[in-house]
């Protein structure tokens, strides 16, 4: 029998060991987290990319009554990267959450389909995307390239 090892390291930050551009980022992610449309989910959640060139772009969840046809931050924010900037790299990505009535912030990566976005456009660009994730209590979760978070990663369709 043989085994996978798959152990993936994570780095975890206070919010005072990262620089002045992470937490640029990071806030610009809080800030757009705000302009969510999330009446279902009540989860509010916010991401900001630094592109190549400096330019940092953001979006926020919007959520619809059917469930399947919302859109996370994360694929909104990279799809719209992608068409308006198509030939610049995603250099850096901050996400946050935050629920309903609650003044602090929420544990937050990003979801399956998200995951295989980021993925796609890493595959795009052959750079990885150093990812920011605020958890409550101020911490912040940094990764470097997707394959932290998807090990097992669907990128071939070759035959």
């Amino acid at each position: 029998m043989k085994y996978l090892d798959s152990n993936q390291k994570i780095e975890v930050l206070a919010l005072q060991e990262l620089s002045p551009e992470e937490m640029k980022l990071l806030q610009r992610a809080q800030e757009i987290s705000k302009n969510s449309y999330s009446p279902y989910s009540h989860f509010h959640v916010g991401a900001a990319v630094l592109l190549e060139n400096g330019e940092i772009l953001q979006s926020s969840n919007q959520e619809n009554v059917s469930f399947p046809s919302g859109v996370c931050a994360e694929r909104l924010v990279l799809g719209y990267a992608g068409a308006n900037f198509p030939d610049l790299a995603p250099k850096m990505m901050a996400v946050v959450a935050q629920r309903d009535g609650e003044e602090s912030w929420a544990g937050v990566s990003p979801c399956g389909n998200c995951r295989q976005t980021i993925n796609e456009t890493e595959n795009r660009f052959g750079k990885e995307i150093t990812m920011l994730f605020l958890q409550p209590g101020g911490e912040v979760y940094r990764v470097h390239g997707i394959s932290t978070l998807l090990p097992l990663k669907f990128d071939d369709l070759k035959s």
